[in-house]
C-alpha cells in the first residue's frame, strides 16, 4: 500500500463509501481505483489527486497532504546514485534489496531520521 492509497482508503471508509462506488462517481474503472489504494499502480496524476480532493471536499492544509502523500506515493521508484558518496550508493541498494524484510517499527524509525534529516 502507498501513503496516498492508505489516506484515500480512509476517506473512504470515514464516509462508509465503497470503492465501486466511489470508483463510479469518478468514472474511474473499480479496478484502478484499488490498484491505486494497494499500491499496483503508479504515482496518481495530479489532476486525479484534486478530483478527488474536489470529491470529497478536501481544502488547504489536507489538499496540500494529499497532494504531498501522491508524491511519494510511486511503488516502484529508482534511486540515482551516480555523483554521491560510495555510502549513499551502499545505502541505496541495502534498503531496496532489505526493505521487504523490515519490521514496522523499524521502517518508521528510518523514515522519522531522514525527515529530521531535512531530506
Amino acid at each position: 500500500m502507498t501513503p496516498f492509497g492508505e489516506k484515500v482508503r480512509g476517506l473512504r471508509a470515514e464516509r462508509g463509501l465503497t470503492l465501486k462506488r466511489m470508483a463510479k462517481d469518478l468514472q474511474l474503472s473499480p479496478a484502478y481505483l484499488s490498484a491505486l489504494e494497494h499500491g499496483r499502480r503508479g504515482r496518481p496524476s495530479l489532476v486525479l489527486v484534486n478530483q478527488i480532493c474536489q470529491y470529497f471536499h478536501i481544502i488547504w492544509d489536507e489538499a496540500e497532504d494529499l497532494e504531498r502523500l501522491a508524491r511519494f506515493s510511486h511503488p516502484k521508484i529508482t534511486v540515482d546514485t551516480s555523483g554521491l558518496s560510495a555510502e549513499a550508493t551502499e545505502l541505496a541498494n541495502l534498503l531496496a534489496e532489505r526493505i521487504a524484510d523490515l519490521d514496522e517499527a523499524t521502517i518508521q524509525r528510518l523514515l522519522d531520521e531522514v525527515k529530521r534529516a531535512g531530506v
